[in-house]
Protein backbone atom coordinates (compact mmCIF):
# COMPACT_ATOMS: atom_id res chain seq x y z
CA UNK A 1 0.00 0.00 0.00
CA UNK A 2 2.84 2.37 0.93
CA UNK A 3 4.53 1.57 -2.37
CA UNK A 4 1.32 2.38 -4.29
CA UNK A 5 0.97 5.72 -2.49
CA UNK A 6 4.62 6.54 -3.16
CA UNK A 7 4.22 5.61 -6.81
CA UNK A 8 1.10 7.82 -7.07
CA UNK A 9 2.95 10.79 -5.55
CA UNK A 10 5.83 10.35 -7.98
CA UNK A 11 3.38 10.11 -10.88
CA UNK A 12 1.58 13.30 -9.82
CA UNK A 13 4.88 15.13 -9.37
CA UNK A 14 6.04 13.94 -12.79
CA UNK A 15 2.75 15.08 -14.36
CA UNK A 16 3.00 18.51 -12.71
CA UNK A 17 6.59 18.96 -13.90
CA UNK A 18 5.68 17.82 -17.39
CA UNK A 19 2.78 20.28 -17.48
CA UNK A 20 5.03 23.14 -16.29
CA UNK A 21 7.58 22.31 -18.97
CA UNK A 22 4.89 22.05 -21.64
CA UNK A 23 3.38 25.47 -20.90
CA UNK A 24 6.53 27.50 -20.37
CA UNK A 25 6.61 29.33 -23.70
CA UNK A 26 4.40 32.00 -25.21
CA UNK A 27 2.60 29.82 -27.74
CA UNK A 28 1.74 27.04 -25.31
CA UNK A 29 0.78 29.54 -22.59
CA UNK A 30 -1.58 31.12 -25.11
CA UNK A 31 -3.80 28.05 -24.84
CA UNK A 32 -4.40 28.51 -21.09
CA UNK A 33 -7.87 29.81 -20.19
CA UNK A 34 -7.66 32.81 -17.89
CA UNK A 35 -9.95 33.73 -15.01
CA UNK A 36 -10.91 37.22 -13.84
CA UNK A 37 -9.39 39.03 -16.81
CA UNK A 38 -11.26 41.34 -19.19
CA UNK A 39 -9.85 42.91 -22.34
CA UNK A 40 -10.39 46.67 -22.72
CA UNK A 41 -9.31 49.40 -25.13
CA UNK A 42 -8.85 53.15 -25.15
CA UNK A 43 -8.51 54.61 -28.65
CA UNK A 44 -8.94 57.82 -30.63
CA UNK A 45 -12.23 56.67 -32.18
CA UNK A 46 -14.90 59.26 -32.99
CA UNK A 47 -17.49 58.86 -30.21
CA UNK A 48 -20.11 60.61 -32.36
CA UNK A 49 -20.15 57.64 -34.71
CA UNK A 50 -18.62 59.71 -37.52
CA UNK A 51 -15.21 58.81 -38.96
CA UNK A 52 -12.99 61.54 -37.48
CA UNK A 53 -11.10 58.92 -35.47
CA UNK A 54 -8.22 61.04 -34.22
CA UNK A 55 -7.20 63.77 -31.81
CA UNK A 56 -6.79 66.96 -33.78
CA UNK A 57 -4.66 70.10 -33.66
CA UNK A 58 -2.41 69.45 -30.69
CA UNK A 59 -0.60 72.80 -30.49
CA UNK A 60 3.13 73.16 -29.96
CA UNK A 61 3.72 73.23 -26.22
CA UNK A 62 0.45 71.41 -25.51
CA UNK A 63 0.07 68.14 -23.60
CA UNK A 64 -2.70 65.60 -24.21
CA UNK A 65 -3.57 62.62 -22.03
CA UNK A 66 -4.45 59.70 -24.30
CA UNK A 67 -4.86 57.02 -21.61
CA UNK A 68 -6.01 57.43 -18.01
CA UNK A 69 -7.32 54.28 -16.30
CA UNK A 70 -7.79 53.56 -12.60
CA UNK A 71 -7.48 50.15 -10.94
CA UNK A 72 -5.36 47.10 -11.71
CA UNK A 73 -4.37 45.82 -15.11
CA UNK A 74 -1.73 45.54 -17.81
CA UNK A 75 -1.22 47.33 -21.11
CA UNK A 76 -0.21 44.77 -23.74
CA UNK A 77 -0.43 46.67 -27.03
CA UNK A 78 0.03 50.28 -28.20
CA UNK A 79 -0.32 51.59 -31.74
CA UNK A 80 0.17 55.26 -32.69
CA UNK A 81 0.41 57.24 -35.91
CA UNK A 82 0.30 60.98 -36.47
CA UNK A 83 0.36 63.67 -39.10
CA UNK A 84 1.89 65.53 -40.76
CA UNK A 85 4.76 63.38 -42.03
CA UNK A 86 8.13 63.19 -40.21
CA UNK A 87 9.81 65.55 -42.67
CA UNK A 88 7.37 68.23 -41.42
CA UNK A 89 6.62 67.14 -37.84
CA UNK A 90 9.69 65.89 -35.95
CA UNK A 91 9.10 62.63 -34.05
CA UNK A 92 12.21 63.59 -32.09
CA UNK A 93 10.23 66.49 -30.59
CA UNK A 94 6.99 64.73 -29.67
CA UNK A 95 7.41 63.25 -26.20
CA UNK A 96 5.64 60.18 -24.79
CA UNK A 97 5.35 59.81 -21.01
CA UNK A 98 3.87 56.96 -18.97
CA UNK A 99 2.88 57.09 -15.30
CA UNK A 100 2.10 54.08 -13.12
CA UNK A 101 0.16 53.68 -9.86
CA UNK A 102 -0.71 57.35 -9.33
CA UNK A 103 2.87 58.66 -9.50
CA UNK A 104 3.23 62.30 -10.52
CA UNK A 105 6.58 61.67 -12.25
CA UNK A 106 6.83 59.44 -15.34
CA UNK A 107 8.48 56.01 -15.40
CA UNK A 108 8.70 56.29 -19.19
CA UNK A 109 9.89 59.48 -20.88
CA UNK A 110 11.25 59.59 -24.41
CA UNK A 111 10.84 61.24 -27.79
CA UNK A 112 8.19 59.13 -29.48
CA UNK A 113 10.30 58.31 -32.55
CA UNK A 114 13.35 56.93 -30.73
CA UNK A 115 11.11 55.06 -28.24
CA UNK A 116 9.48 53.10 -31.09
CA UNK A 117 12.70 52.60 -33.07
CA UNK A 118 12.84 55.69 -35.31
CA UNK A 119 16.07 57.61 -34.85
CA UNK A 120 16.69 61.33 -35.23
CA UNK A 121 13.74 62.65 -37.25
CA UNK A 122 13.74 59.86 -39.80
CA UNK A 123 11.22 57.20 -40.72
CA UNK A 124 12.06 53.69 -41.90
CA UNK A 125 10.83 50.15 -41.36
CA UNK A 126 11.78 48.52 -38.05
CA UNK A 127 10.69 45.10 -36.81
CA UNK A 128 11.39 43.35 -33.52
CA UNK A 129 9.53 41.12 -31.08
CA UNK A 130 8.45 44.00 -28.83
CA UNK A 131 8.64 47.22 -30.86
CA UNK A 132 8.04 48.04 -34.52
CA UNK A 133 7.67 50.88 -36.99
CA UNK A 134 5.41 49.66 -39.77
CA UNK A 135 4.35 50.66 -43.28
CA UNK A 136 3.86 53.14 -44.67
CA UNK A 137 7.57 53.99 -44.25
CA UNK A 138 7.70 53.50 -40.50
CA UNK A 139 4.74 55.73 -39.64
CA UNK A 140 2.88 53.07 -37.63
CA UNK A 141 4.46 52.95 -34.14
CA UNK A 142 3.82 49.69 -32.27
CA UNK A 143 4.65 48.29 -28.82
CA UNK A 144 3.97 44.83 -27.38
CA UNK A 145 5.85 45.40 -24.12
CA UNK A 146 3.82 44.24 -21.08
CA UNK A 147 3.13 47.23 -18.81
CA UNK A 148 1.48 46.21 -15.49
CA UNK A 149 -0.11 48.64 -13.02
CA UNK A 150 -1.95 48.16 -9.73
CA UNK A 151 -3.43 51.60 -8.96
CA UNK A 152 -3.87 53.09 -12.41
CA UNK A 153 -1.95 54.15 -15.52
CA UNK A 154 -1.66 57.33 -17.56
CA UNK A 155 -0.05 58.02 -20.95
CA UNK A 156 0.62 61.59 -22.04
CA UNK A 157 1.78 63.09 -25.32
CA UNK A 158 3.65 66.41 -25.26
CA UNK A 159 4.26 68.41 -28.43
CA UNK A 160 7.63 70.22 -28.35
CA UNK A 161 8.02 70.37 -32.13
CA UNK A 162 7.16 74.01 -32.85
CA UNK A 163 4.41 72.78 -35.18
CA UNK A 164 0.87 71.51 -34.64
CA UNK A 165 0.17 67.80 -34.55
CA UNK A 166 -2.64 67.85 -37.07
CA UNK A 167 -3.92 64.36 -36.23
CA UNK A 168 -3.03 61.69 -33.69
CA UNK A 169 -4.49 58.19 -34.01
CA UNK A 170 -3.95 55.58 -31.31
CA UNK A 171 -4.99 52.29 -29.72
CA UNK A 172 -4.03 51.32 -26.18
CA UNK A 173 -5.17 47.74 -25.49
CA UNK A 174 -5.08 46.46 -21.92
CA UNK A 175 -6.61 43.95 -19.54
CA UNK A 176 -8.45 44.59 -16.30
CA UNK A 177 -7.42 42.22 -13.51
CA UNK A 178 -8.43 41.65 -9.90
CA UNK A 179 -4.80 41.56 -8.83
CA UNK A 180 -1.28 41.31 -10.20
CA UNK A 181 1.25 38.63 -9.28
CA UNK A 182 3.22 39.83 -6.27
CA UNK A 183 6.42 39.93 -8.33
CA UNK A 184 4.97 41.89 -11.28
CA UNK A 185 7.48 44.61 -12.18
CA UNK A 186 6.81 48.05 -13.61
CA UNK A 187 7.96 48.95 -17.11
CA UNK A 188 10.47 51.78 -17.44
CA UNK A 189 12.16 53.50 -20.38
CA UNK A 190 14.45 56.48 -20.60
CA UNK A 191 16.09 58.44 -23.41
CA UNK A 192 19.61 59.86 -23.38
CA UNK A 193 21.72 61.75 -25.89
CA UNK A 194 25.26 63.11 -25.91
CA UNK A 195 27.70 64.65 -28.34
CA UNK A 196 30.83 62.83 -27.24
CA UNK A 197 34.42 63.87 -27.75
CA UNK A 198 37.93 62.52 -27.09
CA UNK A 199 39.46 63.67 -23.83
CA UNK A 200 42.59 65.20 -25.43
CA UNK A 201 40.88 66.43 -28.67
CA UNK A 202 42.67 63.80 -30.81
CA UNK A 203 40.46 61.10 -32.38
CA UNK A 204 43.08 58.42 -31.84
CA UNK A 205 41.12 55.37 -33.03
CA UNK A 206 43.12 52.17 -33.58
CA UNK A 207 46.24 53.91 -32.18
CA UNK A 208 46.45 56.01 -35.35
CA UNK A 209 48.33 58.84 -33.61
CA UNK A 210 50.26 56.89 -31.00
CA UNK A 211 49.49 54.80 -27.92
CA UNK A 212 46.02 54.97 -26.44
CA UNK A 213 44.98 55.69 -22.86
CA UNK A 214 43.59 52.46 -21.38
CA UNK A 215 40.04 52.64 -20.02
CA UNK A 216 39.37 50.30 -17.10
CA UNK A 217 36.81 52.30 -15.12
CA UNK A 218 34.38 53.47 -17.84
CA UNK A 219 34.64 57.02 -16.48
CA UNK A 220 33.95 58.81 -19.77
CA UNK A 221 31.73 56.15 -21.36
CA UNK A 222 28.37 57.02 -22.89
CA UNK A 223 25.62 56.15 -20.39
CA UNK A 224 22.69 54.12 -21.74
CA UNK A 225 21.02 53.64 -18.33
CA UNK A 226 21.79 54.46 -14.70
CA UNK A 227 19.19 52.65 -12.60
CA UNK A 228 18.67 52.53 -8.83
CA UNK A 229 16.56 49.70 -7.38
CA UNK A 230 15.82 46.04 -8.07
CA UNK A 231 14.83 44.73 -11.47
CA UNK A 232 16.06 43.55 -14.84
CA UNK A 233 17.21 45.31 -18.00
CA UNK A 234 15.46 44.17 -21.19
CA UNK A 235 16.92 46.14 -24.09
CA UNK A 236 18.10 49.23 -25.91
CA UNK A 237 17.63 51.12 -29.15
CA UNK A 238 21.00 52.73 -29.92
CA UNK A 239 21.45 55.53 -32.47
CA UNK A 240 24.92 56.44 -33.74
CA UNK A 241 25.75 59.39 -36.00
CA UNK A 242 29.41 59.37 -37.04
CA UNK A 243 31.11 62.43 -38.63
CA UNK A 244 34.00 60.30 -39.89
CA UNK A 245 34.29 57.38 -42.33
CA UNK A 246 36.41 55.55 -39.75
CA UNK A 247 34.95 52.58 -37.87
CA UNK A 248 33.31 53.79 -34.66
CA UNK A 249 32.36 50.45 -33.13
CA UNK A 250 35.41 49.33 -31.16
CA UNK A 251 33.84 50.75 -28.01
CA UNK A 252 33.22 48.04 -25.40
CA UNK A 253 30.01 47.69 -23.43
CA UNK A 254 30.69 48.01 -19.68
CA UNK A 255 27.86 47.15 -17.29
CA UNK A 256 28.11 47.78 -13.55
CA UNK A 257 25.74 45.78 -11.32
CA UNK A 258 24.87 46.50 -7.67
CA UNK A 259 27.57 49.13 -7.19
CA UNK A 260 30.54 47.11 -8.45
CA UNK A 261 33.57 49.38 -8.82
CA UNK A 262 34.75 47.62 -11.96
CA UNK A 263 32.49 46.39 -14.77
CA UNK A 264 30.46 43.34 -13.76
CA UNK A 265 29.95 42.55 -17.46
CA UNK A 266 32.39 43.76 -20.11
CA UNK A 267 32.32 43.15 -23.83
CA UNK A 268 34.69 43.23 -26.78
CA UNK A 269 33.17 45.88 -29.05
CA UNK A 270 29.94 47.64 -29.93
CA UNK A 271 28.99 45.32 -32.77
CA UNK A 272 29.68 42.30 -30.58
CA UNK A 273 27.14 43.32 -27.93
CA UNK A 274 24.61 43.73 -30.74
CA UNK A 275 25.36 40.21 -32.07
CA UNK A 276 27.13 41.19 -35.29
CA UNK A 277 30.80 40.88 -36.22
CA UNK A 278 33.66 42.63 -37.97
CA UNK A 279 32.00 46.02 -38.25
CA UNK A 280 28.52 47.17 -39.11
CA UNK A 281 26.57 45.58 -41.98
CA UNK A 282 25.99 47.63 -45.12
CA UNK A 283 22.42 46.44 -45.57
CA UNK A 284 19.63 46.64 -42.96
CA UNK A 285 18.41 43.47 -41.24
CA UNK A 286 16.12 42.64 -38.34
CA UNK A 287 15.55 39.66 -36.05
CA UNK A 288 13.11 39.44 -33.13
CA UNK A 289 15.80 40.38 -30.60
CA UNK A 290 18.57 42.28 -32.43
CA UNK A 291 19.35 44.00 -35.70
CA UNK A 292 20.38 47.01 -37.74
CA UNK A 293 17.20 48.54 -39.22
CA UNK A 294 19.14 51.55 -40.52
CA UNK A 295 22.75 51.51 -41.73
CA UNK A 296 25.02 54.23 -43.02
CA UNK A 297 25.38 53.75 -46.76
CA UNK A 298 27.80 56.62 -47.33
CA UNK A 299 31.62 56.62 -47.37
CA UNK A 300 32.92 54.00 -44.95
CA UNK A 301 31.05 54.41 -41.67
CA UNK A 302 30.16 58.07 -42.20
CA UNK A 303 26.52 58.76 -41.36
CA UNK A 304 23.72 57.30 -39.23
CA UNK A 305 23.23 53.80 -37.84
CA UNK A 306 20.38 52.44 -35.70
CA UNK A 307 21.16 49.24 -33.77
CA UNK A 308 18.96 47.41 -31.28
CA UNK A 309 19.15 44.50 -28.88
CA UNK A 310 16.34 43.25 -26.66
CA UNK A 311 17.31 41.03 -23.74
CA UNK A 312 14.07 39.06 -23.75
CA UNK A 313 15.49 35.60 -23.11
CA UNK A 314 18.62 36.92 -21.38
CA UNK A 315 17.62 39.85 -19.11
CA UNK A 316 20.33 41.53 -17.06
CA UNK A 317 19.30 41.18 -13.40
CA UNK A 318 20.23 43.53 -10.56
CA UNK A 319 19.27 43.85 -6.89
CA UNK A 320 20.37 47.39 -6.01
CA UNK A 321 21.49 49.19 -9.17
CA UNK A 322 22.66 48.85 -12.75
CA UNK A 323 24.70 51.26 -14.82
CA UNK A 324 24.92 50.37 -18.51
CA UNK A 325 27.69 52.22 -20.37
CA UNK A 326 29.49 51.91 -23.68
CA UNK A 327 32.70 53.43 -25.00
CA UNK A 328 32.55 55.90 -27.89
CA UNK A 329 35.29 54.46 -30.00
CA UNK A 330 37.97 52.29 -28.42
CA UNK A 331 38.92 53.91 -25.10
CA UNK A 332 36.49 56.84 -25.71
CA UNK A 333 38.48 58.52 -28.47
CA UNK A 334 35.77 59.49 -30.99
CA UNK A 335 33.41 62.38 -31.50
CA UNK A 336 29.97 60.84 -32.05
CA UNK A 337 26.38 62.08 -31.88
CA UNK A 338 24.82 59.34 -29.75
CA UNK A 339 21.26 58.74 -28.56
CA UNK A 340 19.55 55.77 -26.95
CA UNK A 341 16.38 54.50 -25.32
CA UNK A 342 16.82 51.93 -22.55
CA UNK A 343 14.02 49.58 -21.41
CA UNK A 344 13.77 47.74 -18.09
CA UNK A 345 11.47 46.48 -15.31
CA UNK A 346 11.68 47.39 -11.62
CA UNK A 347 9.90 46.04 -8.57
CA UNK A 348 8.10 49.38 -8.18
CA UNK A 349 7.41 52.40 -10.36
CA UNK A 350 10.05 55.11 -10.00
CA UNK A 351 10.69 58.35 -11.85
CA UNK A 352 13.21 58.29 -14.69
CA UNK A 353 15.57 61.24 -15.21
CA UNK A 354 14.16 64.16 -17.17
CA UNK A 355 15.28 64.08 -20.78
CA UNK A 356 17.27 66.89 -22.46
CA UNK A 357 15.24 69.73 -23.99
CA UNK A 358 14.52 70.08 -27.70
CA UNK A 359 17.63 72.18 -28.38
CA UNK A 360 19.89 69.62 -26.69
CA UNK A 361 18.19 66.76 -28.55
CA UNK A 362 18.60 68.35 -31.97
CA UNK A 363 20.50 65.93 -34.23
CA UNK A 364 23.78 67.10 -35.68
CA UNK A 365 23.75 67.93 -39.42
CA UNK A 366 24.83 65.37 -41.96
CA UNK A 367 28.36 65.43 -43.36
CA UNK A 368 28.80 64.56 -47.02
CA UNK A 369 31.15 64.95 -50.00
CA UNK A 370 30.83 68.78 -50.06
CA UNK A 371 32.02 69.10 -46.44
CA UNK A 372 34.87 66.64 -47.04
CA UNK A 373 35.93 68.63 -50.14
CA UNK A 374 35.99 71.85 -48.11
CA UNK A 375 38.12 70.20 -45.42
CA UNK A 376 40.51 68.98 -48.14
CA UNK A 377 40.81 72.55 -49.39
CA UNK A 378 41.72 73.78 -45.89
CA UNK A 379 44.31 71.00 -45.62
CA UNK A 380 45.81 72.01 -48.98
CA UNK A 381 46.10 75.64 -47.83
CA UNK A 382 47.75 74.47 -44.61
CA UNK A 383 50.31 72.54 -46.67
CA UNK A 384 51.35 75.52 -48.84
CA UNK A 385 48.51 75.38 -51.38
CA UNK A 386 50.33 73.16 -53.86
CA UNK A 387 47.62 72.38 -56.47
CA UNK A 388 49.04 68.87 -56.98
CA UNK A 389 48.84 67.74 -53.35
CA UNK A 390 47.21 64.33 -53.34
CA UNK A 391 46.43 63.89 -49.69
CA UNK A 392 48.82 61.16 -48.62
Amino acid sequence: MKFKMYFLQVLLLFSANTMAQTFNNDLSALSLIQQGIKTKRVSSYDSSGDNHDNLQNIKSGEKRIIFDVKGTGMINHIWITMGPEPNVLSRNDVIIKMYWDGNDRPSVESPIGPFFGQGWNESYLFTSAVLAATPTNGNGLVSYFAMPFSKGARIEIENQSGKDIRSLYFYVDYVEMKSLPSNAGRFHACYNTELTGPADSVENEHWMFGPGIPNKTGKDNYVIADIKGKGHFVGVNYYVHSPTPYWYGEGDDMIFIDGDEHPSLIGTGTEDYFNTSWGAPKVPYSTPYFGYPKVNDDIGFLGKTHIYRFNIVDPIYFDKSMKFTIEHGSMNVLTLDLASVAYWYQDKAVAVPEIPDAAARKPMPMIGPAEIHKWRNEWRKNKGNDPKLWGN
